[in-house]
């Protein structure tokens, strides 16, 4: 029998980028392989042995937990030292909560099962029941690889497809794409490390890497667009379970791509498409979601606070903006809700409803002391200023905010209708991340969950007038044992989490008949038809404001094309005044031009990322001078933007994008991998390191006019452009 007294599980937790301390490593070993059993106990249990059925016995060695791998796949920059309110519960090491760490190591045979038995110090033996192993091999058949390939592209090699099969059946496919000299690939979803990918080895898993993303994703996709050849072309593996690519990192010549499947349907499609970067992205949208054309208001200045947590500070801080004649078309109120509910106001009045059935309006009390005392008067004095408002959300429902009251009611509900994400034996899935740990999820694949969760919130659309909402944290479920309430697992659900999640709010706002929309950090394949997303959380440093311009630049070659960052960073130590005005200059010839701050639990200094404290707090008075004079020439260019928005719905085209779009036969533009055009007229060459008073910029064949000053060049040629703190080298075409 299971005792408590030992703990293994040779699955883990299945997270994606870390081993568990009780685990099998790995979780299916391949054929004459050696393999780890990973066990815990409770401190009275001095002897570990693991038990083969074949009447072998294994004895396990205690270890150092600090001396055992953890971490695996790609890396990302350790987040010591790291800032931020988050950054302690990110960077936590496992804690074994006092228990023994023990390890023991066997050789992979045929199909085999054990069970870890151990001694106590009283002399008792406790076990485990059995765990099966089954051995994997790579062989040359066992499944279809369902290959579309309608424009001739030609590119698989068919003597490179592999399956690694089990007793169960194959659980992965392996092969190859050829990969000309001098041709890049760029895609895979939002991508922080690089535009261009050769070179590179990298997965497709949705994650929340907090900070420092390195090869980590929130918004993968299994897509990319190869440039450079005599054709070009791009590929989609499509499938929502997880996917490898070495891309010509082992060999030049070739893009190795690796992929789960479903042991008990062994099919993988692959689409492959011949054209232009715009063509190929085209044919791909068509596939998976077609961009909507987002409201003009989209396109104005946002603002954002964490700690703008009453209705007095979010009203102070936009009506400072607009005294400043800063314009606002948008704010973010974050910490609005009662942080468990986070449908309710924190502070307001109401009687619970036990099985969780929407409230209205009128069956809230805000308490005139409170923190909101008046929300659809701040509503409605926000839009009578012409500013929009969004709302924090995040999916789920925490367990660790108490036992009673409406949060304790939708728990229940939650569990007893079967509306939360399931663990493989029915029971509700305790969230296994390190933010908001333990907490239920909402099924989005169940119309009954969906609609009970949308409904809860409908009186903020129909009745307040929010104008959209900030879907955040829709990379919570991870696991390929979850269960999903249409049937699929975890291995295939999890990473469409975010995009149903994005689509469930999309939804409401259309049945509710306004034009929001939302404001997402996770996605995956089909996120595209439900924008609009930013790049999640940074630091106020140069490295990660390069890292957020070559995040939204291969988020656009995916569909991502309505797409902002934290201009300057929104966590750690403020920005100084370079790096704010620089990266403000940037966001202003971005699809979304917006600032936030994080959490720093009301101590002052200040850390909010309003130009009027970085003037402040900087000492550099010419930062409000300077961000207004961005944020209104913001304003002059929304005509242009929603012009250039309707061509990249309409094209395919993304709005932001790299040079190769426009000038694919200039080979010199992938040396400028953070340049880019926004929609047909405009070059944009941030300035992206300290110090600078010139600038060097690649302007391609074509005529150019200087934005800011007139001066007029022909391309292609490099100009080295002076670039005082108010200016931006951005060039208009002329022809």
């Amino acid at each position: 029998m299971n005792d408590h007294l030992i703990s293994h599980r040779p699955a883990g937790t299945g997270h994606p980028y870390r081993y568990d301390l009780d685990q099998r490593v790995p979780v299916h070993p391949l054929r004459g392989e050696e393999y780890e059993i990973r066990v815990l106990t409770d401190p009275q249990v001095t002897e570990v042995r693991v038990e083969f059925g074949d009447g072998t016995q294994v004895p396990a060695e205690r270890v150092d937990p600090a001396t055992v791998t953890l971490d695996f796949g790609a890396p990302a920059a350790p987040p010591a030292g790291s800032a931020g309110h988050l950054a302690a519960a990110a960077s936590a090491a496992p804690d074994t909560g006092g228990r023994t760490a023990w390890l023991a190591r066997a050789t992979a045979g045929g199909d085999d099962a054990y069970a870890v038995a151990g001694r106590t110090a009283a002399g008792g033996e406790v076990r485990t029941d059995a765990f099966g192993v089954r051995p994997l091999a790579w062989q040359p058949d066992g499944g279809r690889l369902e290959v579309r390939d309608p424009d001739g592209a030609g590119v698989l090699d068919p003597d490179s497809v592999e399956w690694l099969t089990g007793s169960d059946g194959p659980r992965r496919v392996r092969f190859a794409l050829r990969l000309a000299e001098g041709e890049h690939v760029v895609g895979f979803g939002e991508r922080f490390h690089a535009l261009d990918q050769r070179g590179q080895v990298l997965d497709a898993t949705v994650f929340e890497q907090y900070k420092r993303q390195g090869h980590r994703s929130y918004l993968p996709m299994p897509f990319a667009v190869v440039v450079g050849g005599e054709a070009g072309w791009g590929f989609h593996v499509v499938t929502s379970r997880r996917t490898w690519y070495d891309v010509g990192a082992s060999r030049p010549d070739r893009i190795l791509i690796e992929a789960e499947i479903d042991p008990g349907t062994p099919v993988l499609p692959l689409r492959l498409y011949t054209g232009e970067p715009v063509t190929v992205v085209r044919k791909f949208l068509t596939e998976t979601g077609q961009p909507p054309l987002p409201p003009a208001w989209v396109f104005r200045p946002w603002m954002s606070g964490n700690e703008w947590n009453t209705q007095a500070r979010v009203l102070a801080e936009v009506r400072r903006s607009l005294a400043e004649d800063i314009p606002v078309g948008a704010v973010v109120i974050e910490a609005w809700s009662d942080e468990a509910t986070f449908v309710a106001f924190r502070d307001a009045r109401y009687e619970v409803h036990p099985d969780g059935a929407p409230h209205r309006l009128a069956d809230f009390e805000f308490p005139a002391d409170g923190a909101w005392p008046d929300p659809k008067a701040m509503i409605d004095e926000l839009h009578e200023a012409g500013v929009k408002v969004l709302l924090w959300q995040i999916p789920l429902i925490p367990t660790d905010r108490g036992n009673d009251g409406q949060v304790a009611a939708d728990l229940a509900t939650l569990a007893a209708r079967g509306y939360a994400v399931r663990e493989a034996d029915g029971s509700p899935h305790r969230n296994r991340g390190w933010w908001f740990p333990g907490a239920l999820l909402p099924d989005w694949t169940n119309p009954e969950a969906r609609r009970w969760w949308l409904d809860k919130r409908r009186y903020l659309v129909e009745e307040l007038g929010v104008d959209g909402f900030k879907t955040d944290g829709g990379e919570h479920p991870w696991g390929h044992d979850l269960r999903y309430s249409d049937g699929s697992r975890g291995d295939e659900g999890n990473n469409l989490f975010p995009v149903r999640y994005a689509a469930a709010y999309h939804e409401l706002m259309r049945s509710a008949g306004t034009d929001g929309l939302t404001f997402s950090r996770a996605g995956f394949t089909g996120s595209a038809a439900f924008p609009a997303h930013w790049a999640g959380d940074e630091d106020s440093t140069w490295e990660a404001y390069r890292a957020s311009i070559t995040a939204g630049l291969t988020a656009g070659v995916g569909g991502i094309f309505f797409w902002g960052w934290d201009l300057a960073g929104f966590s750690g130590d403020i920005p100084d005044a370079e790096l704010y005005l620089r990266s403000a200059a940037a966001a202003c010839f971005a699809p979304i031009m917006q600032y936030h701050s994080e959490f720093n639990h009301h101590r002052d200094p200040s850390v909010d990322r309003t130009p009027w404290n970085i003037a402040e707090r900087t000492g550099e008075q010419r930062v409000l001078e300077v961000f207004r004079r961005f944020a209104r020439l913001r304003e002059e260019l929304v005509p242009y933007l929603v012009d250039q928005a309707e061509r990249s719905v309409r094209t395919g085209k993304p709005l932001m994008r790299p040079l190769f779009f426009d000038h694919p036969d200039d080979k010199r533009v992938w040396d400028w991998p953070q340049q880019w055009q926004l929609g047909d007229d405009l070059l944009v060459a941030p300035v992206t390191e300290p110090g600078a008073t010139t600038w060097p910029v690649w302007l391609p064949a074509g005529e150019w006019e200087d934005f800011f000053t007139g001066e007029r060049h022909s391309g292609p040629v490099e100009v080295h452009r002076r670039v005082p703190i108010d200016e931006i080298p951005v060039y208009r075409r002329l022809a």
